[in-house]
């Protein structure tokens, strides 16, 4: 008997527009492929990008979110849409992105993520991550796929530093960023703290050629989905045809031997990469730093702190 792990399941499922009425079916076959089960009362976070109010395409499309909290209810899940933007609040976000109307028809409302919680990470650091997330009974990650001007591409994995509480996240950047190799271990290690229990990736029109705010769609016609956010980030590096020595997050994964890392642990389930054209796609041409400047940091805090005023 062969004691190899199973492959970890990867679902691409075309897709042409966010208004299209196949979305409901294709968000659902996603999470089925992948043997998603959502038992009746299970509180269950739904975690979408809202980054920024200033572009929506820096975020998850509403109606990728709205998809995913109906399949929700019909499964009788305890749902909670939440995140935490670096500037502002959720609520704000939402409400820009045009969401907010679509959620409270389902009875439900946007939330920013609070009551931190310390992380104890492995090089003696802390970071203050949101007993909202920890305590809820699973996540379902709705990432957007986007280009990055730190990290190149980012998506499943990197969504989740989103669960760390407001504004510690660019101050992540002024502590960690000067000594290579900790921000992306540090990112790691709040997802494996997480009840992560699957990601939604709308990569229908991603972010290319800058990010995380500022770039522009491109058409990938692309919903991704996996258990596992590793597996998925590597399928979609593979479908970019980038290599892991430019990512650091799958370089990191890779070290950490973390199951997902290695294109070899990943099977593709309802359509395969080479039905989508990832040719035109472009990353950023050259990185920024990754740590903030101090002055920076303190700048985005009273921005932050003034726009939760209007």
């Amino acid at each position: 008997m062969s004691n190899r792990k199973p492959k970890e399941p990867v679902a691409f499922f075309r897709i042409l527009e966010y208004e299209s009425t196949f979305l409901d079916t294709a968000v659902a076959m996603t999470l089925e492929e992948c043997k998603l089960k959502i038992a009746p009362g299970t509180k269950v976070l739904v975690k979408p990008n809202l980054v920024s109010s200033k572009n929506q395409l820096a975020c998850t499309h509403p109606n990728v979110t709205l998809s995913l909290c109906r399949y929700l209810k019909d499964c009788g899940a305890q749902i909670t849409v939440a995140d935490s933007p670096g500037y502002g609040s959720a609520a704000q976000v939402s409400k820009a992105i045009g969401m907010t109307d679509g959620l409270k028809k389902l009875g439900l409302k946007p939330k920013s993520l609070g009551r931190p919680a310390p992380l104890k990470l492995s090089f003696g650091e802390t970071i203050g991550i949101s007993r909202d997330a920890l305590e809820t009974d699973m996540i379902i990650n709705v990432p957007k796929l986007k280009a990055h001007g730190q990290f190149v591409v980012t998506g499943a994995v990197k969504n989740m530093f989103g669960t760390v509480v407001g504004f510690r996240k660019a101050y992540a950047h002024t502590r960690f960023g000067e000594t290579p190799g900790l921000m992306e271990k540090m990112i790691i290690e709040v997802v494996k703290s997480m009840p992560l229990a699957f990601n939604l990736m709308d990569a229908i029109y991603p972010m290319h050629k800058t990010g995380p705010i500022s770039g522009e769609p491109y058409t990938l016609s692309l919903l991704a989905g996996s258990g596992n956010p590793f597996a998925l980030d590597t399928a979609i590096y593979m479908l970019l045809g980038l290599s892991p020595k430019k990512i650091l997050l799958w370089r990191e994964a890779a070290r950490q031997n973390i199951f997902g890392y290695d294109p070899d642990h990943i099977k593709y389930a309802i359509e395969l990469p080479d039905n989508f054209d990832t040719t035109e796609f472009e990353i950023p041409e050259k990185l920024n730093p990754m740590e903030f400047e101090p002055v920076r940091f303190v700048k985005g805090r009273i921005k932050s702190i003034f726009s939760r005023f209007g």
